[in-house]
């Protein structure tokens, strides 16, 4: 997702820039489903699975073992297996989540799942990858096939109550925008009224695009697909007169198009759409593991430590510095099933949030992208994480 962005994509995004305790999950109860909706979700348990009671980790032994987490839940089902299931996107979303011809993985997405395998083995390579689209990525996590979805998903009230799921900390603040031809010289979504436009379905997106358009009293005719490629695709044929979704999937998808100087994305921003990982509710443990694991990648950069300089805060005596990478006493990682130096082990592998973030959507790529409201709060962004303590 990068090139010279909009106003509104560098101010907004500033907006910039779509667990089970180790057991099966229970079947649906036969209590009314929720409301469906155009998004197309998949209607949720009516109760998560209920994890094992939860106990304090071991420390983990000498030889960089994982810690032994409670008995039953989530982590040790990962630490049995030997690898983390990570749900990401099916369709290439560079800067996010793309797969190359040799099979590895690599984006902003993908990175994040790296972390959290980083934090249990020691290893970020133990993922599994699991290509998911918009329709069956919620029931993967339901039904247990995947440990965490990392798949540019936006984190909304009906979701967070319909769907039996725990959202964690949002890493990137984005909203939905709109690409045009540059010589259809429209500049606004009024000029779009009676346009067609190409569309995701079973995404906030096909929703958002309705409800901007009938309050401004707009007509227009959506050409749904169920995945980002066709989608692309049909837009860059000629099929549609404007192709809407996530700013970051506007200036990421760009730069698949056949000549991408010839489109533009304009200067609206139609939502508020915070992206970020989900596990299963009814495993506290796993929840608060992904949770913190996150947190870490925002507090590093905070401190200022990288994947560079990490040996160098090691030896640190400040108390916070020694708390947050579990040096000395300190057990914190203890209390949500990871080893103590968990910490140590994120900034090792992906280092910190600032180096994920410029490593796949920064100046040295072709997005360029502008961090925004995905800047720490001390550069007046919305990246904060509560004290490691």
């Amino acid at each position: 997702m990068k090139r010279q962005m909009p106003t509104i994509l560098t101010g907004a995004l500033a907006m910039v820039l779509a667990a089970c305790g180790g057991q099966t999950p229970q079947a649906p109860s036969t209590a009314p489903a929720p409301q469906a909706s155009a998004e197309a979700l998949t209607t949720a348990p009516a109760e998560a699975p209920t994890a094992a009671p939860a106990t304090a980790a071991t420390s983990a032994p000498a030889g960089g073992a994982p810690a032994q987490p409670a008995t039953g839940g989530r982590i040790q089902t990962i630490i049995s297996r030997g690898n983390l299931i990570c749900g990401v996107n099916a369709s290439p979303l560079p800067g996010f989540a793309t797969v190359d011809s040799a099979g590895a993985y690599a984006g902003f997405d993908v990175d994040f799942c790296k972390a959290i395998a980083a934090a249990l083995f020691d290893d970020p390579s133990k993922v599994e990858y699991r290509p998911l689209s918009a329709q069956d990525r919620f029931t993967a996590l339901q039904t247990g096939e995947i440990d965490v979805l990392i798949r540019n998903s936006t984190f909304t009230l009906q979701r967070d109550g319909s769907l039996g799921l725990e959202w964690m900390p949002t890493t990137f603040y984005d909203g939905q925008g709109m690409m045009v031809r540059k010589e259809s010289g429209i500049t606004t979504l009024e000029e779009l009224d009676g346009a067609t436009i190409c569309v995701q379905s079973g995404t906030t997106t096909e929703l958002n695009l309705a409800d901007q358009f009938r309050a401004r009293g707009l007509e227009f005719t959506p050409v749904v697909f169920p995945d980002n490629n066709q989608t692309v695709a049909a837009y860059d044929a000629g099929q549609c007169d404007g192709y809407t979704t996530d700013k970051s999937g506007l200036v990421s998808s760009q730069t698949l198009l056949t000549t991408p100087a010839d489109h533009q994305i304009l200067e609206v921003t139609m939502s508020k759409e915070p992206l970020g990982p989900s596990v299963l509710q009814g495993d506290q443990q796993w929840g608060d593991a992904v949770r913190w694991i996150v947190f870490a990648t925002f507090q590093a950069e905070e401190f200022g430590i990288t994947s560079a300089n990490l040996g160098e805060f090691t030896a640190s005596e400040v108390p916070d510095i020694q708390r947050f990478l579990g040096l000395g006493d300190n057990k914190l990682g203890e209390g949500v099933g990871l080893s103590n130096d968990f910490v140590q082990r994120v900034i090792k592998a992906v280092g910190n949030y600032a180096e994920i973030y410029n490593r796949n959507l920064g100046p040295d790529t072709p997005f360029n992208l502008p961090r925004g409201l995905n800047s720490l709060y001390t550069d007046g962004g919305l990246l904060y994480s509560p004290p490691f303590r």
